[in-house]
This record gives structure tokens, C-alpha cells and sequence, in this order.
């Protein structure tokens, strides 16, 4: 039971991991220009709240993952 608890939230972080970095900018463009980051000058503007915001939702959905691939690597049935 707690396998499958384990498995649910590795699948479930690794779609939401997927999401969050195709949302990330490429080379031109991405999240940002998206609701019009690119208004505030383009590259020299810096990174815009919603792109660290969604640098630290990708944190954390990364770290969830990592953990729950180790808890089911130390799993044994």
C-alpha cells in the first residue's frame, strides 16, 4: 500500500516536473513573454517574479521527485 502511495506521488511529480520546464524560457521567449515580460526591456531586464516563482516551483517539485525515486529505490517487498 505505501509502494503504490510512493509510486502515485513519483508519477504525479514527474508530470508536474515536465509541465513546469517546458513552461521555462528558452533562448527568446517562454512564461515571460508569454504575459509580456518582454515589454521590460528583454534580456536586460532580469528575471521577472513569475519566472522565480516558477524557478522555485520547479525546485521543489524536483526535490519531491528525487526523494520519492530514492524512497521507492529503498523499498522492498
Amino acid at each position: 500500500m505505501v509502494t503504490a502511495i510512493i509510486l502515485a506521488v513519483c508519477i504525479a511529480t514527474a508530470l508536474v516536473l515536465i509541465m513546469l520546464i517546458l513552461l521555462h524560457a528558452g533562448r527568446g521567449g517562454g512564461l515571460s513573454d508569454m504575459f509580456g515580460g518582454s515589454q521590460l526591456g528583454g534580456a536586460m531586464a532580469g528575471s521577472t517574479v513569475v519566472e522565480r516563482n516558477l524557478d522555485r516551483l520547479t525546485v521543489i517539485a524536483a526535490i519531491i521527485f528525487f526523494f520519492s525515486v530514492i524512497l521507492l529505490g529503498l523499498r522492498v517487498d
